[in-house]
């Protein structure tokens, strides 16, 4: 049973774990740590990634057809184990597939495969959600990658920020309770520019639900940055432990309940349906520049 697998090619190496199906590590041509080392200590994660839910539901219960099921904030598969399908020297593929263990919390027959390759320059990850059932499938999936902050180009932590590739106007929104609250605030970024600073976090995550943007870059003026790329991701959350050595770039489909939902997860905003034998797939990207 392979508990880990390596990629790599002149460009980035990676290494993705088959509990969770998580990236491990991610270093550059010149062997610096890109991810987050997942200090138990400050926060144990690294890259996790969030099925069928992102963030967290009333009371942490879903309904399904008038019946409840409880399920942890973000699902089960960064809990959950994945049985590795292909490991080759610049991609592997790993699958988790419906069980009576996830049938508990989420009443659907469905496969996950996620895809690492490293092509391009880039670390390309997919994530493909089959229905497998007879009824319609709602769904979402999140990416969950903790960046090093600061990076390893040598500038401060306080020189970083986030330059999205659009205008980003749009109120963001903040959590009460872990729930999404209706509190609009205005946003912290100045055109396409985002200085990232504790202070920022005090309150959790940065919220855009209404996201213009499917693509940005992180670093520091005049030094190496990283572009995160996320076609189709709607949706997107900032976060760190304010003084932490990460930060949390993650593309999103899907976000909290609010905090007024208690209707069928059907109902539930930024979920997606999925019909029977269909796929969905969702994408993001990790490139290093300069």
């Amino acid at each position: 049973m392979v508990d880990l697998v390596s990629i790599s090619d002149s460009a980035l190496s990676a290494q993705i774990s088959a509990a969770g199906a998580e990236l491990q590590r991610l270093q550059d041509r010149d062997g610096s740590d890109l991810l987050w080392s997942g200090d138990p200590a400050v926060w144990a994660g690294r890259a996790p990634l969030l099925f069928p839910l992102v963030g967290e539901t009333k009371d942490k219960k879903i309904r399904v057809e008038g019946k409840i099921y409880e399920i942890p904030r973000h699902g089960f598969t960064r809990t959950s184990r994945f049985a590795l399908v292909t490991a080759e020297k610049t991609r592997c593929v790993w699958r988790l597939e419906a069980s009576e263990a996830t049938r508990r919390q989420y009443p659907f027959e469905f496969r996950l495969d996620v895809i690492y390759r490293i092509e391009g320059g880039a670390l390309q990850m997919t994530a493909e959600v089959t229905n497998k059932g007879d009824r319609a499938m709602p769904a979402s999936f999140g990416f969950h990658p903790a960046l090093r902050w600061p990076l390893p180009s040598g500038a401060p932590r306080e020189a970083h920020e986030i330059v999205f590739e659009r205008d980003e106007p749009a109120p963001v929104r903040r959590l009460a309770n872990n729930l999404l609250s209706p509190v609009l605030h205005p946003t912290p970024v100045r055109g396409r520019r985002l200085a990232l600073r504790d202070e920022l976090f005090r309150d959790d995550a940065l919220i855009f639900d209404r996201l213009e943007s499917r693509s940005l870059v992180y670093g520091a003026p005049g030094h190496s940055s990283l572009r995160v790329s996320f076609p189709r991701m709607p949706h997107l959350g900032i976060w760190t432990k304010p003084g932490a050595g990460y930060v949390c770039i993650e593309p999103w489909q899907g976000y909290a309940s609010p905090e007024a939902f208690d209707g069928e997860l059907a109902d539930k905003p930024g979920m997606v349906s999925i019909e029977p034998g269909a796929t969905e797939r969702f994408e993001m990207s990790i490139a290093p520049e300069g």
